[in-house]
């Protein structure tokens, strides 16, 4: 997912998306952008072109095809954006969407299993690993350099400075 539909903007039905990427301007580079539900499957979400799009203070701006007025900008208000992974733009050498981060394994430097990635948190400060296995409270791990020192995508592993007690 690459944001969530804020609600309209102005009365020709440009939509306020709040975004959950790192680089929202980038958006304006694709084509088109898929629209659904949290929960919904992947054949559900309906994908619509990307007729503009603006960055303003922290909100993208955005003119959809499927959007022709200010009531049908009203109503997708809280509809998620998203794009097929295969749309991305590659990432950096030590970059990675979050999407490709949840269900990995955590270890530990002594071999031990912290969980899965079940979620991130975006923080301030840094990007925040929500880690468990459904049956022990939930671990939230910095994502820094410090404290993550492997992600191993092919593997499905993610190593961390971090003790099972902590």
């Amino acid at each position: 997912m690459l944001g969530k539909i804020a609600g309209p903007h102005g009365l020709r039905g440009a939509v306020r998306v709040y975004p959950f990427a790192d680089d929202p301007a980038a958006w304006s580079r694709l084509p088109c952008w898929w629209l659904g539900h949290e929960g919904d499957a992947p054949g559900l979400w309906r994908p619509t072109r990307l007729l503009n799009c603006d960055l303003r203070n922290d909100m993208l701006l955005a003119q959809l095809e499927c959007v022709a007025d200010r009531s049908a900008a009203e109503a997708v208000a809280g509809v998620l954006v998203g794009v097929p992974h295969r749309a991305l733009p590659p990432t950096a050498s030590d970059e990675y969407y979050w999407a490709d981060l949840l269900g990995l394994d955590v270890v530990n430097l002594h071999e031990q299993s912290l969980g899965r990635i079940l979620g991130l948190i975006e923080t301030p400060a840094n990007t925040v690993l929500r880690v468990g296995d459904g049956q022990c409270a939930e671990r939230l791990l910095p994502f820094v350099a410090a404290v993550v020192l492997d992600v191993d995508l092919g593997q499905k592993c993610v190593r961390v400075d971090w003790e099972v007690d902590w």
